[in-house]
């Protein structure tokens, strides 16, 4: 009795569908998950205390309102730079901020702002006290009579 062979089985990668389904799957993976952090440098200036600077102000004072700078000069120690970076995700351009402060005998001589903020918003109005009596009640009570 002859036995016949079975024929071995032939592999044929179907390669234009799993290329395909390769390329979407890395495709998929690296467009839309990637995390872009918030990036967030320097000094952050309030408008409050940049429009208190003035031309005339000691070191020290700006100091009090400033802080220390971001750029302390190695070669002109009469310039003082704020600089201040903020990159939100990846789409929205970089809002960048730099307050130059120039000395003379240790006293504001000149300043350049390029972008800080000077607009200091309007003050919220007050909030009523919470233990005032309402406005159409009257302002003084009846003392309670004591009954035997």
């Amino acid at each position: 009795m002859v036995q016949r062979r079975r024929p071995a089985p032939v592999f044929r990668p179907r390669l234009p569908g799993l290329a395909l389904l390769a390329a979407l799957l890395t495709t998929l993976l690296t467009s839309g998950c990637v995390y872009r952090m918030t990036v967030q440098q320097g000094n952050f200036l309030d408008a409050r205390q940049v429009v208190q600077v003035k031309e005339g102000m000691t070191r020290a004072q700006v100091r009090f309102l400033l802080g220390t700078p971001m750029l302390p000069d190695a070669f002109d120690r009469d310039r003082w730079d704020y600089l201040y970076y903020l990159k939100i995700g990846r789409l929205q351009k970089a809002e960048e901020q730099r307050l130059t402060i120039y000395f003379t005998d240790d006293k504001v001589s000149r300043i350049e702002n390029v972008g800080a903020p000077t607009e200091v918003p309007a003050a919220d109005p007050p909030a009523p006290p919470t233990d005032a009596p309402p406005t159409d009640a009257p302002a003084t009570a009846t003392p309670a009579t004591a009954t035997p």
